[in-house]
């Protein structure tokens, strides 16, 4: 089986390249949230979890992959990072598709923000209301480009370090 396989130098550089392009992933999303002072929605903070925890999961396979320590350990965390990577691409996916319109959102994002009970001046006292949390809409991308929101490049990243890490974890443990 895989798992047993000595490890080498591609389950490091993988497990490098995973914990950098995570890294990286987060860094990037909250200094755009801080420079820009654009808010993330719920969808986008829930597909923020899988990179939170696959830090941790590529930091510990990447010290035990260096040190050729037990491959069951550091293959297994590259298996678990990309199928952590996996879950985060569906959440990213089903995000695309509420922006796209193809399904709808959670309500607390994506529900009307008029209705028949919601009166403009009940509306105006409620924004001007102290401690009002403002609502951040799931189907509105802050931006497209080449067609794609934040959320459908999460779609792309995802997918690729998750087949970036199963190729490390079923890759020889041949040094580079």
């Amino acid at each position: 089986m895989f798992l047993t396989r000595p490890t080498g130098g591609l389950q490091t550089l993988v497990a490098a390249g995973a914990l950098i392009a995570s890294v990286g992933s987060i860094v990037f999303v909250w200094g755009y949230q801080i420079i820009t002072g654009n808010l993330p929605c719920e969808l986008c903070l829930l597909q923020r979890i899988p990179y939170y925890l696959g830090i941790p999961v590529a930091a510990v396979a990447l010290a035990i992959a260096a040190k050729r320590g037990p491959a069951v350990l550091s293959r297994g965390l590259l298996v678990l990072f990309g199928l952590a990577m996996l879950v985060g691409m569906v959440i990213a996916a089903y995000h695309a598709g509420v922006e796209w319109g193809f399904w709808a959102g959670p309500d607390a994002c994506t529900g009307p923000v008029d209705g028949p009970a919601v009166q403009a001046s009940d509306l105006l006292a409620q924004l001007s209301a102290p401690n009002t949390t403002p609502v951040i809409r799931c189907d509105q991308p802050y931006f497209r480009i080449f067609g794609l929101s934040f959320a459908g490049l999460n779609v792309l990243a995802s997918a690729f370090l998750a087949a970036f890490t199963f190729f490390g974890a079923v890759g020889r443990g041949r040094t580079l």
